[in-house]
């Protein structure tokens, strides 16, 4: 009697597991286990002290989100780590997914599949501790007066002179490296990057690098977008993507992007 009792209590849990696991099923490399890859280390404030398990940071938390939503609890997810450009080759994979900010791109797409968006790059200013103690401030009013650097080919320099409208003309030049290069020669104050970009030139690049602020992603021209990486013709890209439609839908991954991108960091969004 205690058996056949045990029995019909776990039926029930057993059914919610499999309908629950329906869009996943037989899709993984191990069934019944979603494995997932990150970056060799892996950096804040995309995850925090290298250590993926323990949902801390930005792609950590998405990363659980997605599995959640896909019909995996968190201790059915299994990481490993990979290189860059290591997973962006063509050929089998040892993951499922791998988030380690990849930028959609027609040309990687050629070669792997990518999820719909998990994040929309903000736009931030990049400025130096000087700048910031002779005043400058995350508001359009603090932006004005600064001396702006910008890649004469990206849409920094119409965002620039749209939104931010400088009160003299920013200087111009070849790409991003001779931008930086002119904030350390102290010959302009600030200049335009996508936030993850702004993050690590102000933490790696510069000794007194300072993100001021960040722009909401919807007034970008073209924001850099993020997907899951995915083995060429892998299957279980259309079960992420429902995953992320709903987490999309239901707020999640807003609330994600603000505690670890925004709140994490401390970069102000402008309005």
């Amino acid at each position: 009697m205690r058996l056949l009792l045990a029995t019909l209590i776990a039926l029930p849990v057993a059914g919610t597991a499999l309908a629950q696991n329906d869009c996943a099923a037989g899709l993984t490399l191990e069934d019944g286990t979603l494995t997932v890859a990150t970056g060799n280390p892996a950096y804040f404030p995309w995850v925090i002290d290298d250590a993926p398990e323990s949902k801390q940071g930005f792609e950590a938390a998405v990363a659980y989100a997605v599995a959640n939503a896909m019909g995996f609890s968190d201790d059915q997810v299994t990481w490993v780590r990979s290189s860059f450009d290591e997973a962006i080759q063509p050929g089998a994979k040892n993951f499922d997914f791998n988030l380690q900010q990849y930028s959609i791109t027609p040309e990687r797409d050629e070669i792997v599949d990518f999820s719909a968006p998990y994040y929309s790059a903000a736009m931030a200013v990049l400025t130096r501790q000087g700048v910031v103690d002779g005043g400058a401030a995350p508001t359009l009013e603090g932006l004005k007066g600064l001396l702006w650097g910008a890649d004469a080919n990206t849409t920094a320099v119409p965002m620039l002179t749209e939104i931010v409208a400088p009160e003299k003309a920013p200087l111009l030049y070849g790409d991003n490296a001779d931008v930086v290069e002119a904030m350390k020669a102290n010959q302009i104050d600030a200049a335009l990057f996508d936030l993850p970009t702004a993050l690590y030139l102000a933490a790696v690049v510069l000794d007194d690098g300072v993100v001021l602020g960040q722009f909401p992603a919807e007034r970008s021209e073209a924001p850099d977008q993020f997907g899951l990486l995915f083995e060429e013709g892998n299957p279980l890209k259309a079960c992420a993507d429902a995953a992320l439609d709903k987490l999309r839908s239901d707020g999640t991954l807003a609330a994600i992007e603000t505690e670890w991108l925004s709140q994490t960091t401390g970069v102000p969004v402008i309005e």
